[in-house]
C-alpha cells in the first residue's frame, strides 16, 4: 500500500523524495552478495561483486538526491549536500577498492590488502547517517514523520 503525500505539504514531499533516494543504497546493502573466503580467487571475485553492488546502490541514491534539489525550507540544504559529499567519497573509495581487487587477483598478499580496503569502505557505509539531510532541520524532521518512504526506511528489512 503506497500512501501519497499531499501536494499541499511540500516539505513532506521533499522528505519522501529524499528517503526514496536513500532507499536505493539501503536496499543494495540489504541484498549484498556474500563474500566467499574459501580461496583467494573466490574472495577476490565475490568481494569485487559486492563492491559493484555498493557502487550501484550509491549511484542510484546519488542520482536521486541530486535530482531532488534543495528542500523547500530556507537554508536547509546543508544536510543533503553533506550526504551527497559522503556518498560520493565512499563511492570513489569502493570503486578504487574494486579496481584494486580486480588488478591484484592471484597475488595473495596484495589481495589481502585490497580486501582490507574493501572492508574499510563497508565500515564507512555502516557509520553513515543516511537521514542527516533531514535531522538537522526541525521542519524536515517533522516532515519525515509524514513521508511514507521515510517510514519504510525505519522498518527493519523483512
Amino acid at each position: 500500500m503506497t500512501t501519497v503525500v499531499p501536494q499541499a505539504d511540500p516539505a513532506a514531499r521533499w522528505a519522501d523524495g529524499y528517503c526514496g533516494a536513500v532507499t536505493h543504497l539501503v536496499r543494495a546493502l540489504a541484498e549484498l552478495p556474500t563474500v566467499d573466503p574459501s580461496t583467494p580467487q573466490q574472495a577476490s571475485r565475490t568481494s569485487s561483486d559486492l563492491l559493484s553492488s555498493v557502487v550501484g546502490g550509491l549511484d542510484q541514491s546519488l542520482a536521486g538526491l541530486t535530482a531532488l534539489g534543495a528542500p523547500p525550507v530556507p537554508s536547509a540544504d546543508g544536510g543533503r549536500a553533506d550526504v551527497i559529499g559522503q556518498f560520493t567519497e565512499i563511492r570513489e573509495q569502493a570503486e578504487q577498492a574494486r579496481q584494486r581487487i580486480d588488478a591484484v587477483r592471484g597475488d595473495a598478499t596484495a589481495t589481502k590488502a585490497a580486501l582490507g580496503e574493501a572492508r574499510a569502505t563497508l565500515d564507512r557505509i555502516d557509520a553513515l547517517d543516511y537521514l542527516k539531510g533531514l535531522k538537522d532541520v526541525p521542519a524536515l524532521t517533522a516532515a519525515e514523520q509524514r513521508a511514507p518512504a521515510c517510514r519504510q526506511l525505519d522498518q527493519p528489512p523483512g
